[in-house]
C-alpha cells in the first residue's frame, strides 16, 4: 500500500519553505481561516464520493492515457523531477504517470477518492495552502476543471500562486478547464441517468450574477433515501485565467482546445493552458 499523508486545513509547509511565495501565502493564512466558503458545508467537501465516481465513470484510465500523451508532447518526457497531480481525485492520471516512469504524487481534498488507489503515493489537503516546500516540483498538472471551486476570486487565484510557489524555476504546468463560451452556450439544463442500482436527475444552470456554472444532482432508488449534491464552478474567461497566472508569476506559452493538440477557439470543448515558471 502506498503512503497516504493527511494535512489539515491550511497545513504548515514542509521544512525549508522560506521563499517569497510561501511568505506571502503564510501571511494570509490567518485571514483565510475566517473565509466563509471554506466551511464544512462547501459543496466540494460533500460531493466527491462513491456517487461522483459512478457519475463520472467515463472519465477513465483510457482518457488519462490520452492526457498523459499530451503532457509528454507539450511539456517534454524528462523523468528527473517530481510531478504533482493537483486535485488528482481517484488517481487515474497519477497511476499512468508513475507507470511511465514519472515520479508523480497525487494531491486531493477527498479522502474517499484518495483511498480508491491505496497503492499510489498521495497527500490529502487544501489546494489553497499546499503542504510542500518551495520549488520542489518540476511539473504541476491540474486536470478536469479543478480550478474555480471557491467562491472568492482571492481563494481561486491563491491556487495559482501556490502552483508558482512549489514549481522549480523553469518548471512546467498544465491547467485544464472547460471552455466557458462553449459550455454556457450548450448547457443541457436537465438530464436523467440510470446508474448501477439507482437513478440520477441532473439540473444545470449558469448564474450570470456569480459567473458560475452550477449543477444539482439528485440521486435516488427504491432502497435508499434521496440524496442531493451540488457542483458549482466559476466560469472563467480566457483573459481572466491568463491574467491570474501572470500575476502569480507564471508564463503561459501555449493554449489548446483539446488533448489532441487542437488550436483553442470559441467552439473548443476545453481551455488548456500550458506554460512554466520563469527561470
Amino acid at each position: 500500500m502506498g503512503p497516504l499523508y493527511f494535512f489539515g486545513w491550511c497545513a504548515g509547509y514542509a521544512t525549508g519553505s522560506t521563499g517569497p511565495f510561501s511568505q506571502r501565502v503564510k501571511a494570509r493564512q490567518a485571514r483565510a481561516r475566517s473565509t466563509r466558503y471554506h466551511s464544512l458545508v462547501a459543496w466540494y467537501k460533500e460531493w466527491f464520493g462513491a456517487e461522483y465516481l459512478e457519475l463520472y465513470a467515463h472519465r477513465n484510465r483510457g482518457e488519462a492515457e490520452i492526457h498523459v500523451d499530451f503532457v509528454e508532447r507539450v511539456l517534454g518526457e524528462d523523468r528527473v523531477g517530481a510531478v504533482l497531480d493537483l486535485a488528482c481525485g481517484a488517481g487515474r492520471h497519477t497511476e499512468v504517470l508513475r507507470q511511465r516512469g514519472f515520479r508523480a504524487l497525487g494531491f486531493d481534498l477527498s479522502l474517499t477518492l484518495l483511498t480508491e488507489a491505496p497503492h499510489l503515493p498521495r497527500v490529502a489537503g487544501d489546494m489553497c495552502c499546499l503542504p510542500f516546500s518551495d520549488s520542489i516540483f518540476s511539473r504541476v498538472l491540474n486536470f478536469f476543471t479543478s480550478f474555480g471551486y471557491f467562491e472568492s476570486e482571492e481563494e481561486n487565484f491563491r491556487v495559482l500562486e501556490e502552483i508558482a510557489r512549489i514549481l522549480e524555476p523553469g518548471g512546467g504546468f498544465l491547467v485544464d478547464l472547460f471552455n466557458r463560451e462553449q459550455v454556457v452556450a450548450n448547457l443541457v439544463e436537465r438530464e436523467h441517468r440510470q446508474l448501477e442500482g439507482y437513478e440520477a436527475e441532473i439540473q444545470r444552470w449558469f448564474d450570470a450574477s456569480t459567473q458560475r456554472v452550477n449543477k444539482r444532482i439528485r440521486v435516488y432508488s427504491p432502497n435508499r433515501p434521496v440524496q442531493t449534491f451540488v457542483e458549482s464552478v466559476r466560469a472563467y474567461e480566457q483573459e481572466e485565467v491568463l491574467e491570474g497566472l501572470g500575476q502569480a508569476g507564471l508564463e503561459v506559452t501555449a493554449l489548446y482546445g483539446g488533448f489532441q493538440g487542437e488550436e483553442f477557439n470559441s467552439d473548443s470543448e476545453r481551455l488548456i493552458l500550458v506554460g512554466s515558471r520563469p527561470a
